[in-house]
């Protein structure tokens, strides 16, 4: 994988985590226990949902080209379709509720707490899903894998030291939108390959 891909993928996947639930439940836990506790505990389930996400992207690999092309292409589309009509307000309130239960204490067990509420929170979520997609259409699983998972990283330390500041100062209902536009754009060009190829 060429450079500008790698960091392609690494700026995509930080933009779409940045408005999501996971993000927003970083900020809530950060405000409530030691920022580097939930850095730690948070990047350490993203990191471990990044790994499922490449290997399911490694079993779409499996399947014949076009029908493996249709249903990435589906997912980008889906995705698009969650960034732009899934309102910003949902997002905030589910993350605030994940959070709420984390309290100050040792700091094991803020960094369990982190890992806990991250790694249910991202299941299944849409950064999870877009990692296997862009897993599924590199084909360069470990190359997604560290892109996605350095972005994760960076968004717990965002969330964790300046999410509040970061949420003041970025409209995260824009970065939503870009987000959205992208995967449409992503969506429409792989069905348009997937059929005229």
């Amino acid at each position: 994988m060429n450079a500008g891909t790698f960091l392609g993928i690494m700026a995509l996947m930080f933009l779409l985590e940045l408005p999501d639930k996971t993000m927003i439940a970083t900020v809530v836990m950060s405000t409530r226990s030691r920022p580097l506790s939930i850095v730690i505990g948070a990047s350490s389930a993203f990191i471990v949902q990044m790994g499922l996400a490449v290997l399911a992207g490694g079993l779409l690999t499996l399947l014949p080209t076009r029908p493996k092309d249709v249903i990435v292409a589906l997912l980008f589309l889906g995705g698009a379709a969650y960034l732009l009509f899934v309102p910003e307000r949902h997002e905030e309130s589910t993350g605030e509720r994940e959070a709420r239960a984390e309290t100050r204490g040792p700091r094991h067990r803020e960094i369990a707490t982190a890992f806990g509420v991250i790694f249910v929170g991202e299941f299944g979520d849409l950064t999870q899903i877009q990692a296997a997609n862009f897993s599924a259409k590199t084909h360069q699983p470990l190359d997604v894998f560290i892109a996605a998972s350095l972005a994760m990283t960076l968004v717990s330390f965002v969330g964790a030291y300046g999410g509040r500041l970061l949420q003041r100062v970025v409209p995260l209902d824009r970065i939503r939108l870009a987000g959205g536009v992208i995967f449409a754009a992503l969506g429409v060009y792989t069905l348009i390959t997937a059929f005229t190829s």
